[in-house]
């Protein structure tokens, strides 16, 4: 039986298995979602309507001014009083530049601005991870190709070339790693000249060395007074491609260092609203080191609803002022496994002599969550099967034509 729309409406901007996520929850709440920019497959979800919004801008228009643009509009008008979520890093942006404005006609969720947008870029989060006391990296900001040289002498390897904003940088090559992995200066110089020739701003970053099971990270929700509403952490097993790629395998569990580092680094910039905070244990030292901070929902939120913590419900409600409380403890070693990903990460892993097949399947037996097949939900996961299956066959078709 249908669950009656009794609430007011939720428009995600962006976003793609955490916008699906989203939906399904709020959807069983009784909110009707809406979505604009989302990935196309989240759009076949029976709890999603797609608004007619541009995916992309013309003439040098940025995404995230279209989106804004279109919701002040007079089309959007009908939608006036509903909750505005931002589930990617553009929706970030667009709500950020836009938010006077929006306030005036929707529900928008706490924030510092100027904290929200020091962490979508990645040298201010680092800079603000220094000052603030907490172990990053050794980073380096790079203005101008000048400036490789500078370094030059005390530039390690491997080095991560990455860009500040990740957003640009998957528009400007979409695909699934997040930046360039070089390892010397030749590669350097060629990894930097093609993302600046894309008119990307970079820092480079030293590559923690170890496998991608070092990867840990901390999530809450930080409300108006500064004070966490909960806690969560969680491990990562594997990312595809390995030690670069997007998270493929995670787990739960109780890494209280990384809580308290990330408190840290919230206290000293101020954010409020979402934090999702990803360290990586340096083996050489012991020590956690910052990687990233993510001031909306996080690719990996089906295992935190999956885990007992309704997340999309808690934030949605307290954006409408209402009182919800998460449980203060979930289960550990429950696990989140986006199944195509991992078996391609297992393969690398393979031949680079790191993971057999047995070990592979051995830690495969537990039970699952899977990001996007549901038996209540299940177009989502048929669109994406075949979307995936269409992009095969297109790759294979053109590999024969060209031999």
């Amino acid at each position: 039986m249908p669950v009656p729309m009794t609430r007011p409406p939720a428009i995600l901007l962006g976003g793609d298995t955490n916008a699906l996520s989203i939906a399904r929850s709020l959807g069983a709440a009784g909110v009707r979602v809406y979505t604009i920019g989302v990935a196309p497959f989240v759009e076949r979800s029976k709890w999603v309507t797609p608004l007619p919004v541009p995916r992309q801008g013309r003439n040098g228009r940025r995404p995230e001014d279209i989106w804004a643009e279109w919701l002040l509009g007079p089309e959007a008008e009908h939608l006036a009083g509903s909750v505005v979520m931002a589930t990617s890093d553009v929706g970030i942006t667009a709500i950020a530049h836009h938010r006077p404005a929006l306030l005036g006609r929707y529900r928008l969720d706490v924030s510092d601005v100027d904290a929200q947008l020091a962490m979508l870029d990645k040298l201010a989060t680092y800079e603000a991870a220094r000052a603030g006391g907490v172990p990053t990296p050794l980073f380096w900001r790079v203005d101008s190709a000048e400036d490789l040289q500078k370094w030059r002498d005390e530039l390690v390897y491997p080095l991560i070339v990455k860009p500040l904003l990740s957003h640009e940088y998957k528009e400007k090559f979409p695909g699934v790693t997040k930046f360039r992995l070089v390892h010397d200066w030749e590669e350097l110089q060629h990894g930097y000249r093609e993302l600046a020739d894309a008119g990307l701003a970079v820092m480079l970053v030293e590559k923690i060395p170890g496998g991608d099971e070092l990867l840990c990270s901390y999530t809450t929700y930080i409300d108006e007074t500064g004070t966490p509403t909960f806690d969560y952490t969680k491990r990562m097993v594997r990312r595809n491609p390995p030690n670069e790629g997007l998270g493929c395998y995670h787990v739960t569990d109780d890494v209280p260092e990384v809580k308290e580092l990330s408190l840290q680094l919230i206290k000293h910039t101020g954010l409020r609203g979402l934090a999702v905070i990803e360290f990586v244990r340096d083996l050489r030292d012991g020590r956690l080191k910052l990687i990233e901070c993510n001031a909306r929902f996080s690719a990996a939120l089906p295992l935190t609803v999956a885990s007992g913590l309704d997340l999309p419900l808690h934030v949605y409600l307290r954006i409408l002022g209402e009182r919800h409380e998460l449980p203060h403890t979930y289960p550990y070693g429950k696990r989140l496994l986006y199944p195509i990903d991992d078996f391609r990460s297992f393969l690398a892993l393979r031949r680079a002599g790191k993971l057999t097949f047995g070990q592979w399947v051995r830690s495969l037996m537990h039970p699952q969550t899977f990001p996007v097949w549901s038996p209540r939900d299940p177009m989502p996961a048929f669109a994406r099967g075949f979307q995936r299956a269409r992009s095969g066959l297109r790759k294979f078709v053109t590999g024969r034509l060209g031999r």
